[in-house]
């Protein structure tokens, strides 16, 4: 009996993977039903982040509207939409209130800065991931403690520092001190993707001859692009909206960057103030920030993580 219950038991088997195989339905998973708690949690979610996208958003369109109008209509009805777009107030703000100069010297400080950062962060990053030698974990975690250290702290020593070496109020003095401040996040943000490169492809790189800045530089860094892209754009948002490094190291008037330029442009204009001129310098300013982020927020958004690597 028990022999016939056994083979009855195969029969129904390879009946029911013969149907399965000949064009049955597969029998879908069964869904878990979202529960009173995640349902409350899901509306609450969406409450927050749409209250935090108006304190967002609404700002930054009562500015750019309040940049078309004159100053008499935006302190007589401050939240109505311009009814003449007055375009010369950009035109105003760039030449008479100089921030075209600011928008120059905010380029030239922060694609120079850029420019190092990536470079020295990428072949940093890339020797603690991928060498083994004494000190690395302690020169690595003492990258790691630069982003715990307040910046505030540390203006006043670099202050001094950068006077008794002479580049205090110039563009060398203020490059280099936006390269310590964005290299440690750099070191941090790209070691998780050299780390998790396959070490087969520079051993293949190394067998055809290539030596260690070719393998770098031809090899390992394209494989890195979602990481570098993301970062450099990190580091772009974060470096065009300093202000505290700024306001404390460059002290030359003709150097100033546009968060130093709005800040004296207001201080200059006293009871006076030029407020389309003003707000239209600040959407000048706010510009380039939008621009890089609606360009690459998809590479933003998808090399935050080694796996996009893959």
């Amino acid at each position: 009996m028990s022999a016939v219950r056994t083979a009855d038991a195969d029969a129904a088997g390879r009946t029911s993977a013969s149907s399965g195989s000949g064009g049955a339905t597969p029998v879908e998973p069964r869904r878990r039903r979202a529960s009173g708690g995640d349902r409350v949690f899901a509306a609450v979610s969406h409450v927050i982040l749409a209250l935090w996208a108006l304190v967002v958003i609404l700002p930054l369109l009562w500015t750019v509207f309040s940049s078309f109008k004159d100053s008499r209509s935006i302190l007589a009805s401050p939240f109505s939409f311009p009814k003449t777009w007055n375009f010369d107030n950009f035109a105003r703000a760039w030449t008479t209130a100089g921030i075209g100069r600011y928008f120059l010297n905010t380029v030239i400080v922060v694609g120079a800065s850029l420019v190092l950062v990536m470079l020295l962060g990428a072949m940093c990053a890339y020797v603690l991931a991928r060498y083994t030698f004494p000190g690395r974990t302690i020169i690595y975690y003492a990258l790691i403690a630069g982003l715990t250290f307040p910046l505030f702290l540390a203006v006043v020593p670099l202050f001094f520092i950068l006077k008794s070496m002479g580049l205090q109020g110039n563009y060398l003095g203020l490059i280099l001190s936006y390269v310590g401040f964005a290299l440690p996040f750099t070191v941090f943000f790209l070691y998780a993707f050299f780390r998790q490169l396959p070490d087969e492809i520079g051993e293949a790189a190394q067998i055809d001859g290539a030596g260690d800045f070719r393998t770098f530089f031809q090899v390992m860094l394209p494989m890195a692009k979602p990481g570098l892209v993301s970062i450099t754009i990190f580091n772009f948002l974060g470096l065009w909206n300093q202000f505290l490094l700024p306001i404390v190291l460059n002290t030359d008037p003709d150097k100033y960057v546009l968060a130093q330029g709005l800040a004296n442009m207001q201080a200059q204009q006293g009871y006076q103030t030029d407020w389309s001129a003003m707000f239209a310098s600040v959407t000048i300013t706010i510009l380039p920030v939008l621009i890089v982020y609606v360009i690459f927020q998809r590479q933003l958004q998808g090399g935050v993580g080694p796996s996009t690597n893959k």
